[in-house]
């Protein structure tokens, strides 16, 4: 799932909010959960289905993670003008991580479209002392 066909101006995503958690259940490996929450607001003219997403997280090592597929939480919504879908999902990690992506669609006619994820930190809190 690439995001092929073209940015369509006025689909926007917004990072409403990133949250922390950690869990002495959460592996060894990622012990850090990201929770985050995403508005799609549509500001354009064309109504606009949602099919799928793809995900770039980077590590300050670089290292690059691609997760890309169908849908978003399982869902593929159809915005109309004005029309906007948030939710929110979570990524696992054993350290800082930079996020940014993307949302691919259709628009009513067919046309192949997307919108950028915006980058956002995901920054664990200092260990307690």
């Amino acid at each position: 799932m690439q995001a092929t066909g073209k940015e369509l101006p006025g689909l926007r995503v917004t990072v409403d909010k990133v949250s922390h958690h950690r869990d002495a259940n959460f592996p060894p490996e990622t012990p850090h959960a990201f929770v985050y929450f995403l508005t799609i607001s549509n500001l354009s003219q064309e109504t606009v289905k949602l099919l799928g997403r793809k995900w770039i997280i980077r590590s300050p090592d670089g290292e690059i993670e691609i997760f890309e597929g169908d849908g978003i939480v399982g869902e593929t919504p159809t915005l109309p003008p004005g029309e906007q879908f948030s939710y929110n999902s979570y990524h696992l990690a054993g350290g800082p991580r930079t996020a940014e992506g993307s949302f691919h669609g259709t628009t009513s006619a067919g046309e192949r479209v997307f919108t950028r994820i915006p980058v956002f930190a995901m920054t664990p809190p200092p260990d307690p002392s």
